[in-house]
């Protein structure tokens, strides 16, 4: 099966935004978003029109970027993240699986969060709130 370069998706406010097949790993890049040539996007993510996406950034199936979103150079992202409108990831930062990154939300570089993390609308994930693992490799489980 031959798979589409390009998507139409409609919105239920009468918008229709295209998204073109990113040539590393095939992800939906819209257009007004940006994404360095060496990211890797999985054939199942979806990033949003106004999106950053830095160099060497990983972005694992099932993710999905919103509007304006900020994803820094070296960024691992695992499978089914969700990054909300306007959230900056830092620098190296890891999201495990199944987290939810809130709108506005704000991962500082080298931070890791566990799989299932919920981090909320505005809030911060600095490394300082919870117990660090190994040198300068500051984790977080589920987001107070």
């Amino acid at each position: 099966m031959r798979i589409k370069k390009y998507e139409v998706l409609d919105h239920d406010d009468g918008r229709s935004v295209r998204y073109r097949r990113h040539e590393n790993g095939g992800g939906l890049v819209a257009t007004g978003a940006t994404v360095d040539e060496r990211a890797y996007l999985a054939q199942s993510v979806w990033v949003d029109p106004g999106a950053v996406i830095g160099t060497g950034a990983h972005i694992s199936s099932g993710g999905w970027i919103e509007p304006g979103a900020r994803i820094d150079a070296g960024v691992r992202i695992a499978s089914n993240v969700h990054i909300g409108p306007g959230a900056h990831v830092g620098a190296r930062a890891r999201i495990g699986s199944r987290s939810r990154i809130g709108a506005q939300a704000r991962v500082e570089p080298g931070v890791t969060l566990e799989p299932d993390s919920d981090l909320a609308d505005g809030q911060v994930a600095d490394g300082r709130s919870r117990s660090t693992a190994g040198p300068g490799s500051p984790r977080y489980g589920t987001a107070a």
